[in-house]
């Protein structure tokens, strides 16, 4: 899926239909990417609708801007999504019908080799979201710890081998210095005594340090705890998840909201007067094996969807 406009929006029809979009509503689209999902809920919107569309990538706002740009009922932002709550006061959005977020990279993101996201293509060791901040994955393993590697490695990426690999980077940074995803990839290679047939020996570690590198598991929750406060009695949240980390936080999040405030199990309440924030929507929901032929990407993808409580 290479080049801007051929990105593509997993889980389209189903994130679509579980917004339930409202023609004059108030919508977010905190994940933009190349636009896909943010095209489909403008379909359904009137005239009086709103979209609020960002995200972190500066070349994602830049195709949003010129895509809408003659589109009065579309705001786009630069920024991560743990700001929506900032966003919705700057923008006076005083509250959204429908959230939707599409975790992780995009096509484009993995198929651009100086973006440094993907294992398979050669280019520089950089996997920030935002290329205009933050530390860089080289400079990251160049100066951090072995055991802060160890712990990113099995943290994040679940890898098993987190030793050998950490310990295989610093030796390897002692030599000269890791700037391209070539390199990376030899360092683990070498490191595991085990190849796995089924996935790339790099694949857990390329998320853990992407992961790490952008703080996207803290993003998330921060996100997520805002958007209780910001969403219109009978809005949906919409979350497509990619691995079982980001998974794992939208269920218990869904979850510890929809259970309400805890209470001593002999405690002198009835159920009835638990305060609870959201309703989780149905079953979590994967791709159709149609959609999976059609996009391999989306074979991991996840859709969890909760609605706000009146």
């Amino acid at each position: 899926m290479s080049g801007y406009d051929n990105h593509y929006s997993v889980m389209l029809d189903e994130a679509l239909k579980a917004l339930f979009v409202r023609k004059s509503g108030t919508y977010a689209d905190c994940t933009y990417g190349r636009g896909g999902h943010s095209r489909a809920i403008l379909s359904a919107l009137g005239a009086e609708g709103r979209l609020l569309a960002l995200d972190s990538d500066l070349d994602a706002v830049n195709h949003a801007k010129k895509m809408f740009a003659d589109d009065s009922r579309v705001i786009v932002e630069h920024s991560t999504f743990s700001n929506i709550e900032k966003l919705a006061g700057k923008h006076h959005a005083t509250g959204f019908d429908g959230v939707l977020l599409d975790l992780g990279v995009s096509s484009p993101q993995l198929d651009n080799a100086k973006r440094g996201f993907s294992f398979r293509l050669d280019g520089p060791l950089d996997m920030r979201l935002n290329s205009n901040t933050g530390i860089t994955a080289a400079d990251w393993l160049q100066q951090a710890p072995q055991k802060e590697i160890e712990k990113v490695l099995k943290n994040f990426g679940e890898e098993r081998y987190f030793r050998r690999i950490a310990r295989a980077l610093v030796t390897e940074r002692n030599k000269s210095e890791l700037k391209t995803t070539s390199g990376l990839v030899e360092v683990v290679k070498k490191a595991i005594p085990a190849l796995d047939r089924n996935k790339h020996p790099a694949t857990r570690v390329f998320q853990a340090i992407r992961i790490h590198i952008n703080r996207e598991l803290d993003e998330l929750s921060n996100c997520l705890e805002q958007l209780i406060g910001l969403m219109n009695a009978g809005g949906r949240i919409v979350v497509i998840s990619f691995h079982s980390l980001e998974d794992r936080i939208v269920k218990n999040f869904f979850k510890r909201k929809a259970q309400g405030e805890y209470f001593p199990r002999k405690f002198p309440i009835k159920d009835a007067d638990i305060k609870r924030t959201i309703r989780v929507l149905g079953k979590p929901l994967k791709a159709s094996q149609q959609e999976i032929l059609n996009n391999r990407r989306s074979r991991s993808a996840i859709m969890r969807v909760a609605e706000k409580m009146p």
